[in-house]
């Protein structure tokens, strides 16, 4: 995991409509069936032993926190440039926009005579599936 997706979860999970969406996953028998399965697997049973090993061991644990709070003030600086810089982007386009429509108004009249035609890169343009997750 990415620091820029531990310092997303540790946002999210302080949400409470995500942590509402969450509570109702984790009460749907489909997923209760699933993480049994996933529990019972002898992988997932000797990946949490040689946790539970880890963490009886103090100098680990401290180790593990101090590693865990440095990606974790890393991901949120990631999140906040990441954002910064969309906002940006959106605030040319919102000024594109603006000049676009004062350039409409002028020219609208013109517009409504001529047909719409798709350009080449329009029809290649691939459809981009929903990765709603939920």
């Amino acid at each position: 995991m990415n620091s820029m997706m531990l310092a997303q979860l540790m946002k999210d999970l302080q949400d409470p409509e995500i942590m509402r969406e969450a509570q109702k996953m984790m009460n749907d028998p489909a997923f209760q069936a699933q993480m049994k399965k996933v529990t019972e697997s002898p992988a997932f049973k000797q990946h949490m032993q040689a946790q539970q090993e880890i963490l009886k061991d103090p100098k680990k644990v401290k180790e593990l926190e101090k590693k865990m709070q440095e990606k974790l003030k890393e991901g949120n600086e990631l999140l906040e440039k990441t954002k910064a810089e969309r906002d940006a982007k959106e605030g040319v386009k919102k000024d594109d926009e603006n000049e676009n429509d004062v350039k409409s108004d002028q020219t609208e009249d013109e517009e409504e005579k001529k047909p719409a035609a798709k350009t080449e890169d329009e029809d290649e343009m691939p459809d981009i599936p929903n990765l709603n997750l939920n």
